[in-house]
């Protein structure tokens, strides 16, 4: 029929996708790097002192992580160490503690080993007793516990960056031959027998900046100056001082007091003032 008219049927597309076109990806990203970041932060909590040092060094300053790390002279295959400082001190005392516990007679030598912290460093006594445990009385020549409590500490301080001092001390005891041979020439000769053989076992070259002999001026019990314990070695593992905390000296060389050190600079004089041209009281 002609006038009939034509039915028309209009289809609508849905516009759920043309309202949030490509939000959702960046949300996804966002939310991604959120979870990579938790991630990351939950690795460096669960690390090692050293890789979070490492880390934290690397973020306040990209170009100068060497200066907070050791030299690495471990050998190949072996990370950099990171200075031991004051407050780092009480931990290395715990590992070497450890390191010597594999000692098979520990149990026997720890009564005579003795670890404190100084303001010089670490120390370490290693205390002769009555039987000769490190030392024939009178020889400088080392018994097998020494050699091997010396070779267990030093692969553990060759790691370390700081200097190693070495130190020699006996008792009051006299030799009967005194005039060619005495406890000064016996102190140093044992450090010196120290020092040889922690070089030999891990302990670097240029790491002992000292080697000292005491004699018996240095007492450990000034009230019994014959007793054994007073024949000891002594071991300080020194702190390192950074440049920016190193004090600066005098012009003559003299530390400066410490009222100086917190004083602000004087401005510089102009010229002579009335003070200056009046005579100073004697």
């Amino acid at each position: 029929m002609a006038d009939e008219q034509p039915i028309i049927i209009i289809k609508k597309k849905g516009g759920h996708a043309g309202t949030h076109g490509g939000a959702w990806k960046v949300a996804y990203a966002d939310f991604v790097t959120a979870m990579m970041a938790l991630f990351i932060v939950l690795w460096l909590m669960s690390s090692s002192k050293p890789v979070q040092e490492a880390v934290s060094g690397y973020f306040r300053d990209p170009n100068g992580t060497a200066k907070k790390m050791g030299t690495g002279l471990g050998g190949e295959g072996q990370t950099a160490t990171p200075i031991i400082e004051k407050q780092d001190m009480a931990k290395l005392k715990e590992d070497l503690m450890k390191a010597m516990e594999t000692l098979p007679n520990f149990s026997q030598l720890k009564k005579q080993i003795e670890m404190t912290i100084t303001p010089e460093g670490l120390k370490i006594e290693l205390l002769e007793d009555p039987k000769g445990t490190f030392f024939e009385n009178g020889k400088a020549q080392p018994t097998p516990v020494l050699q091997s409590l010396l070779r267990v500490l030093s692969i553990q301080i060759g790691k370390l960056p700081n200097p190693l001092l070495i130190e020699g001390h006996t008792d009051s005891r006299p030799f009967s031959d005194s005039q060619t041979y005495g406890n000064w020439e016996l102190s140093t000769d044992r450090a010196n027998i120290s020092r040889r053989l922690m070089q030999a076992s891990g302990v670097r070259p240029d790491q002992v900046v000292q080697v000292r002999g005491y004699a018996d001026q240095n007492l450990r019990k000034p009230l019994q100056p014959e007793d054994a314990s007073n024949r000891r070695i002594t071991l300080i593992i020194q702190y390192v001082v950074r440049p920016e905390q190193q004090i600066p000296f005098n012009s003559n060389g003299s530390l400066p007091l410490a009222k100086d050190l917190n004083a602000a600079p004087a401005p510089a004089a102009k010229g002579p003032t009335a003070t200056d041209k009046e005579p100073k009281q004697k």
